[in-house]
């Protein structure tokens, strides 16, 4: 049963209105919203204060659908952290009943609560993805770091479903030394598409 929508809370690092800048979704304005908590631990991570989840204030699905509501646009991402560490059936049921679409960003480490319109799965080697989450994925996003991330990608790829999206991404601070690669892989194995951190190119959050 879900909790009640009055009493159950989310550990909040921040939330923001800003453009998709990664990804299938890319270019789309969206209201993000990056819960507090991960036990993942990428060592590339661009967020690293939002692993404590004590560390963040807490808001209830009322309170972040009333932030989101303010935002022109009807399409919320939910990333963190890790947010599937979470049920996010009251925020998901929140942001449904108010119109609007969601999106979660999720290392695939934990089995997904929620109701979901996109769900994209970055798999990191920290902490291996559920088989079942990758599943579930419409997206799967690889982050390439070094070349052995090319037979982590394959690996995983094997998991999703035939018509979930496939995407490598270079690391941003390894993006001279991979995109070259990623490039050669792309044409080589054209399953793959490119993805590019195009926020931080452009300058936005």
């Amino acid at each position: 049963m879900v909790q009640s929508l009055k009493t159950v809370t989310f550990p909040v690092m921040e939330s923001f209105y800003t453009i998709q800048g990664e990804g299938v979704q890319v270019g789309r304005a969206a209201w993000f919203v990056r819960l507090g908590g991960c036990d993942v631990g990428c060592i590339w991570c661009d967020v690293k204060e939002s692993w404590d989840a004590a560390a963040h204030p807490q808001f209830t699905p009322q309170e972040l659908v009333s932030e989101a509501l303010k935002q022109s646009a009807r399409f919320v991402v939910i990333t963190g952290g890790e947010p599937a560490m979470y049920n996010l059936e009251p925020l998901t049921e929140a942001l449904k009943s108010a119109g609007f679409e969601i999106a979660i960003e999720t290392s695939g480490a934990y089995p997904l609560q929620g109701n979901f319109d996109w769900i994209c799965v970055s798999p990191k080697k920290f902490k291996a993805p559920l088989t079942a989450t990758l599943a579930e994925a419409d997206e799967l996003k690889v982050v390439i770091y070094n070349k052995s991330d090319f037979d982590w990608a394959e690996k995983h790829a094997g998991s999703a479903d035939k018509n979930c999206v496939l995407l490598l991404q270079p690391e941003y601070s390894r993006f001279n030394e991979m995109m070259p690669l990623i490039v050669d892989y792309v044409k080589l194995y054209p399953q793959w598409r490119i993805s590019l951190q195009t926020h931080k190119i452009i300058g936005i959050p």
